[in-house]
């Protein structure tokens, strides 16, 4: 879903965000709400700030899980890693190929 006048970086980011990690299970068929665009963003630059400083991918997937099961206090599921691992392998990509 395209929002006139945002950057295609950040909807490309949010894209990922929400097609695969979405920890708080918001995304429907229609996608995710508008009240609740915006709702992983910060998470999702830490990760990518993570990426560009040379942080191992690990640390990087254990930040989101530790985001999913901590912060947003939701526990860890038995698919957070394999959610997190997706997530930072796609936005990976978008540093690697800009």
């Amino acid at each position: 879903m395209q929002i006139p006048g945002m950057s295609e970086d950040l909807q490309t980011i949010r894209d990922i965000g929400w097609s695969l990690w979405d920890p708080i299970g918001l995304n429907t068929h229609n996608g995710p709400p508008a009240e609740a665009i915006d709702e992983y963003d910060s998470y999702l630059l830490e990760a990518i700030a993570m990426l560009r400083d040379g942080r191992p991918l690990q640390d990087v997937i254990a930040t989101l899980v530790d985001i999913e099961s901590e912060h947003m206090a939701l526990g860890e599921s038995p698919d957070s890693e394999e959610r997190a691992t997706q997530t930072v392998l796609e936005l990976r990509q978008i540093i690697l190929n800009p």
